[in-house]
């Protein structure tokens, strides 16, 4: 067998999660669905059935709510990607940030979240949380060393997201895990926007990756799946939460996903190569005030980007001018062919849409409207073109 530790990520995106095929020659590993697993004997079964809850997930499942070989081979890929000790995979990234905060929290217990953070999981924080009795606080997602100050006896989980969805900040995640566990806390990531490939959280100390693969995992948007991948001493309680709330994605969507590994180093190349033309156009616009994606040298979080990702996706933000007027912004937008209205990014279309971030304790600095580009992989020539258009549209309102 190949020693995967000597392997490039590339490599290991086109290898891993094949070794359950059942041997008929096909590059493939078969789709399987099913509830019901026969077993040999009600010992067989018994045995499977106690093994298995006792937290040995290395013996064959005992019904489906626990996983075909379709949910293993994709979830076995993902964990070695993440250098991780498990990962599950759920019905969406929205259902992979809730599981992961519930996990480890119980009433009375205070949590720490971004400013920054996915607006689902603000709500579900904000809202949800709070019917729990779980108080969540709101943190300046660059606030460094200085976050030591906001945490309680209470705190049990520190929530991270680098770089934010909306306003991309980069945080110093060594240092923010390293603090959560002097305190004794949890830290979680959401790491959608870099993907595996080109950050790994749990080697910097972090203890629970969070991926919406409905984006770049998938990257076909024809899917809604969310994982987490937990380091050994956090999954358990993970673990146990899966199991509990019944949490399982689809086969059909576990299979898909480790299909849209096999290409997605090739795709995160195209669509940064065209997010940087694309941008490069954008910053001799004068109408653009900034433009917010960490790989830029001015960037605010550049050097912990340098420091600790590999690589740089396609999804970026920019800020007009303040004499823009957002109904300029409107028809610009409305006009556009090739790029698409509508949410979600990392897919293989383009997608440009207008953004309003929601703050709590960092107001975001006086700007113009703002908008966000998912590259596609569409040629970069074209999609300027679509984007001179759309400016000529926006001076002339």
């Amino acid at each position: 067998m190949t020693d995967r530790s000597r392997l490039q990520p590339q490599t290991l995106l086109t290898t891993l999660g094949r070794d359950g095929a059942d041997g008929s020659g096909f590059v493939n590993p078969p789709l399987v669905r099913g509830s019901t697993v026969l077993h040999a004997s009600l010992d067989d079964m018994r045995e499977r059935v106690r093994r298995r809850a006792g937290g040995d997930d290395s013996m064959p499942v005992a019904y489906g709510l626990y996983g075909t070989p379709s949910h293993h081979a994709f979830c076995d890929a993902l964990t070695a990607l993440e250098a991780g000790h498990r990962s599950w995979a759920l019905p969406s990234g929205l259902a992979a940030c809730t599981i992961a905060i519930l996990a480890y929290v119980r009433q009375g217990d205070h949590v720490l979240v971004p400013d920054s953070v996915y607006s689902p999981t603000r709500r579900f924080c904000r809202d949800t949380l709070a019917r729990y009795g779980i108080e969540t606080s709101f943190y300046a997602p660059r606030i460094g060393a200085d976050i030591e100050r906001q945490f309680r006896p209470t705190t049990r989980l520190l929530f991270m997201e680098s770089p934010g969805s909306l306003t991309f900040e980069v945080q110093d995640l060594p240092l923010l895990a390293q603090i959560a566990r002097r305190h004794g806390a949890v830290s979680v990531v959401d790491n959608t926007w870099a993907t595996p490939l080109y950050l790994q959280p749990l080697a910097l100390g972090v203890d629970v990756s969070v991926h919406a693969a409905t984006k770049y995992i998938g990257g076909h948007s024809d899917l809604l799946l969310g994982t987490v991948t937990a380091n050994q001493p956090a999954w358990p309680a993970l673990r146990e939460a899966i199991h509990q709330y019944g949490l399982i994605a689809s086969p059909d969507d576990c299979w898909l996903a480790l299909r849209g590994l096999r290409s997605m180093a090739a795709r995160l190349a195209r669509h940064r190569e065209n997010a940087e033309r694309l941008i490069g156009w954008l910053r001799r616009q004068p109408e653009v005030a900034r433009v917010l994606y960490p790989a830029l040298a001015e960037d605010p979080g550049h050097a912990l980007w340098r420091r600790d990702f590999r690589g740089a996706t396609g999804l970026f933000g920019v800020v007009l001018a303040e004499t823009v007027k957002e109904r300029a912004l409107e028809v610009m937008i409305d006009g556009l062919r090739l790029f698409g209205r509508g949410y979600s990014w990392g897919g293989f279309e383009s997608l440009l849409i207008p953004t309003r971030p929601e703050r709590t304790v960092e107001p975001l600095p006086p700007s113009g409207p703002m908008f966000r580009i998912s590259a596609g992989l569409e040629d970069a020539d074209d999609l300027i073109a679509d984007l001179r258009e759309g400016f000529d549209r926006l001076r002339a309102n």
